[in-house]
């Protein structure tokens, strides 16, 4: 089949399938590579838990510096893959093209700038995002070595994300899973048959991320997917604020979880030291964790969402909408219970000191009671997000890692001490749900109301 029937068949498929089945298809290969790819995330952490209390919290110090990386990736993975697609779904191929081009280049370049100056400032740095003196010197070994792989992560982010909004799902999820599993395979061998240590860790997770580029990059060259070629470059105002438009709510998303992560390290190691530093790291990526499913069923959403509103299929946009939101809410209330119920033995899974346990576990059992909340806001985010609404999806991916959260830090933590800290979370989200309904609800009333299509 040539490039051309393809890509007629593609748009025949993402304007023409039922949105379960679609939603379906395209979600249970994201929803893999998510869960996978924060399950080689918390490898890291489990691993590193059986060497110290110390050398889990300065894994748990980086997550801000991997949040940055991943907040750039994203940022012009979302911004272009959203326009890229909404043009395939109005058949303007030219501007796909380009747009393919410019958001894997200003990945690679932003990804290099993170390189070199994380390295420039690599100890001031590290006492920026919260490391004490015990455990500063395992912070720059492991951030170090992530950083060096810093421009591949930001760019293999955006392939992955382009390849997805063209509805090329499944070899998304080969790309990410590959290099997840090389992961969790690299991780024991580095860190106790090498004795590498933390920094065994940071060399699994940056040759993992390497391998996960050439598969991604490979992918983009085959198949109705759309070329990444070198003549198609378009570094202009136009592309650049198309990317800004649909790629500021990821990057504000994560960039502001990286701030809040770091205010919590430095709350919580003034005020229960180390431990709770590690106590708060593991329940931050059992979260992660925890919403992944969740946001791979969103990232399945938002290629129906967004090709189909570039088609004028508005009615379908609402109907995977209120699909999504429905059987995410009940996904994260089961998961919420069953969390709950064992959260200090999850706890104790990553770091068996009795404090951490009894810090993370109390943390962990209150972000869950609110967790369920997460459905509507991410999945109204990612929806704004992809019909070009870049300005309330802004507002709303800020709100529960920035808007609200810095704020109940510092509220609660100086009211309650490291009480507060534990229980600002479920606090932010509660303020995000609040805000979310009547920043999304207007925007959906403005949505013509086509025959619904689910059956």
């Amino acid at each position: 089949m040539t490039q051309p029937a393809a890509l007629a068949a593609r748009h025949k498929y993402m304007t023409e399938t039922p949105i379960p089945a679609l939603i379906g298809a395209l979600s249970v290969p994201t929803i893999i590579s998510m869960m996978v790819t924060n399950l080689y995330n918390m490898a890291d952490t489990f691993f590193v838990g059986r060497i110290s209390t110390q050398a889990t919290a300065a894994v748990g110090v980086v997550l801000p510096v991997m949040n940055i990386i991943q907040a750039v990736g994203f940022f012009c993975g979302h911004g272009s893959g959203n326009y890229l697609s909404r043009k395939l779904g109005a058949g303007e191929m030219r501007e796909a093209e380009e747009m393919a081009a410019t958001g894997f280049t200003l990945a690679f370049l932003m990804g290099g700038g993170i390189l070199l100056g994380g390295l420039l400032k690599l100890e001031a740095l590290s006492y920026a995002l919260g490391a004490t003196d015990t455990i500063v010197r395992d912070t720059q070994d492991y951030m170090r070595i992530i950083l060096y792989a810093a421009p591949l992560m930001t760019s293999q982010i955006v392939v992955n994300n382009q390849l997805r909004y063209q509805g090329s799902a499944i070899y998304a999820m080969v790309g990410l899973v590959s290099g997840a599993v090389l992961n969790i395979g690299l991780d024991p061998l580095f860190i106790f048959v090498f004795g590498m240590g933390v920094s065994g860790a940071a060399w699994a997770t940056t040759l993992s991320q390497c391998v996960s580029f050439c598969i991604l990059l490979f992918g983009s060259t085959r198949g109705p997917n759309l070329h990444l070629r070198s003549r198609n470059i378009r570094l202009n105002a136009h592309y650049l604020l198309q990317v800004v438009n649909g790629g500021s709510p990821s990057l504000f998303r994560n960039g502001l979880m990286s701030l809040s992560t770091v205010m919590l390290n430095h709350m919580a190691g003034t005020l229960g030291g180390d431990a709770a530093i590690a106590g708060m790291s593991v329940v931050n990526r059992v979260m992660l964790f925890a919403n992944s499913a969740l946001i791979g069923f969103g990232q399945g959403f938002q290629p129906v969402c967004s090709y189909n509103y570039g088609a004028g299929l508005h009615g379908r946009v609402k109907d995977a909408y209120k699909f999504c939101v429905k059987y995410g809410t009940l996904f994260l209330v089961f998961l919420a219970i069953v969390s709950s119920a064992y959260a200090e033995a999850i706890v104790r899974f990553f770091r068996s000191d009795p404090e951490v346990i009894a810090i993370g576990g109390f943390a962990l059992r209150w972000q869950m009671a609110t967790l369920p909340l997460n459905a509507l806001f991410t999945l109204s985010n990612m929806m704004l997000q992809s019909i070009g609404k870049g300005v309330r999806a802004t507002v709303i991916a800020s709100a529960r890692s920035g808007l609200f959260l810095i704020p109940s830090l510092l509220i609660l933590a100086r009211l309650l001490g490291l009480l507060g800290v534990q229980i600002a979370q479920p606090c932010a989200d509660i303020c995000a749900f609040l805000l979310t309904v009547p920043l999304t609800w207007s925007v959906w009333r403005g949505l013509n109301n086509a025959r619904s299509i689910i059956r």
